[in-house]
């Protein structure tokens, strides 16, 4: 049977996306591709230990959820990942990958709702940026720019735009913590009568920085 490099599964709220406020588990897989700027996250880069499917399942399902969020790092550099969101489908959570927009989605099944993270230019990782996913967005996902400066907020409303992904999937605008005025944010977003959803980090006004919750 597959196995996965974990760093942590926990229950929490979900902090952002569409389940916003939602009793969650978090399943956080190990390691990344990617180097943020912003990332809060780095202490999945590497570690982790190695779990069996089955053992995974066992600890999710010890929660008794109704929402699974299957998190990194970047899940879906770990091969096991998509049989892991399976997995979970078929045991009957509703279950969301949290992804950035620099590895393949076009194999995710259409049950998981994909939370896709577009990087902009400030987060240095622009390049990675995968746009032929935007094709396998659908209205089940979500694609989430996170802000840094009125550069990436110009660059994010041209991609909105160029790419109508509005009309794709719903589209996240997110101030990036120690960078991006929050309010500054959102009254850009009302003045330019942008078709997204601002959103806040709600694990972070609870908790700051505390991992595993």
């Amino acid at each position: 049977m597959d196995d996965l490099r974990v760093t942590e599964i926990f229950y929490s709220l979900q902090g952002e996306s569409r389940t916003v406020g939602w009793p969650t588990v978090f399943v956080r897989l190990t390691g990344c591709p990617l180097r943020c700027v912003y990332c809060d996250t780095s202490y999945a880069f590497s570690g982790g230990e190695r779990q069996s499917l089955e053992q995974i399942l066992d600890t999710v399902a010890g929660y008794a959820p109704r929402f699974v969020c299957v998190t990194g790092g970047e899940p879906l550099a770990q091969k096991g990942c998509q049989t892991l969101l399976i997995q979970l489908a078929d045991a009957g959570y509703e279950v969301s990958l949290e992804t950035s927009g620099a590895m393949d989605v076009s194999g995710i099944d259409p049950r998981i709702s994909k939370v896709m993270d577009l990087k902009t230019p400030s987060s240095e990782e622009a390049r990675r940026n995968l746009y032929g996913n935007l094709a396998f967005l659908t209205a089940n996902d979500q694609i989430k720019f996170v802000i840094m400066d009125d550069a990436d907020y110009q660059w994010s409303v041209e991609q909105l735009r160029q790419h109508r992904l509005a009309e794709r999937c719903e589209v996240l605008f997110s101030p990036a913590v120690g960078y991006q005025d929050a309010t500054e944010l959102a009254d850009k977003i009302l003045n330019d009568r942008l078709p997204v959803r601002f959103q806040m980090q709600l694990h972070k006004l609870l908790w700051g920085d505390a991992h595993g919750r």
